[in-house]
């Protein structure tokens, strides 16, 4: 066992998430309130619906231990879709939704279109040797980038991937494909 996972249960796909590290053989622990973050170094944010996320963490006291345990570099953290909208420091168009303003980029809410719109993709993500195969729905796309952001993949030249110190965003899903690759990374990038 490397070690436990937290994954932000407060709506979204988390149960996917569970799954994809359950395959790495690690323990993956539900996070809904302050103290679920004891004794983590790692936490996952799902995709969902980013307003709703925002929200309930606010109201849960989550926003702030969150941030401050960021602040510290005592927990790393993977935002997908939704939830890398939430890690972004500005949200386009939607300047009062509640958001945790950790990673240094301005993200474009449903950037590849609605729901319907959905698509999926192969990606060629920096430091692996295959394509990854990025699933998008209703994506974000990381539109500014602060110092210390670094890409990691591109689509159409939209960056869809990437990492300011221990904080890993992503505009795609990678929990639903078997593909536990970035999880992996993120694992390492997190000390477990």
């Amino acid at each position: 066992m490397r070690g436990v996972v937290g994954v932000l249960a407060l709506q979204g796909d988390f149960r996917e998430h569970k799954e994809a590290l359950r395959r790495l053989g690690v323990e993956a622990k539900e996070v809904r309130k302050p103290e679920h973050l004891e004794g983590l170094k790692a936490l996952i944010v799902p995709g969902g619906e980013s307003t709703t996320i925002g929200k309930l963490a606010r109201e849960y006291g989550l926003e702030e231990a969150v941030r401050q345990r960021v602040a510290e570099g005592s927990l790393a953290v993977f935002g997908t879709c939704a939830g890398a909208i939430w890690l972004a420091r500005e949200i386009l168009g939607y300047p009062e939704q509640p958001r945790l303003g950790v990673l240094d980029v301005a993200v474009e809410r449903n950037a590849f279109g609605r729901q319907v719109e959905s698509f999926e993709e192969d990606l060629f993500i920096r430091g692996f040797s295959e394509p990854f195969h990025g699933v998008f729905i209703r994506a974000p796309v990381f539109r500014r980038l602060g110092e210390g952001v670094e890409v990691l993949a591109e689509l159409s030249s939209f960056p869809v991937l990437v990492r300011q110190g221990k904080v890993l965003a992503s505009s795609f899903h990678p929990e639903l494909t078997p593909d536990t690759r970035l999880h992996r990374y993120f694992l390492e990038l997190a000390g477990l």
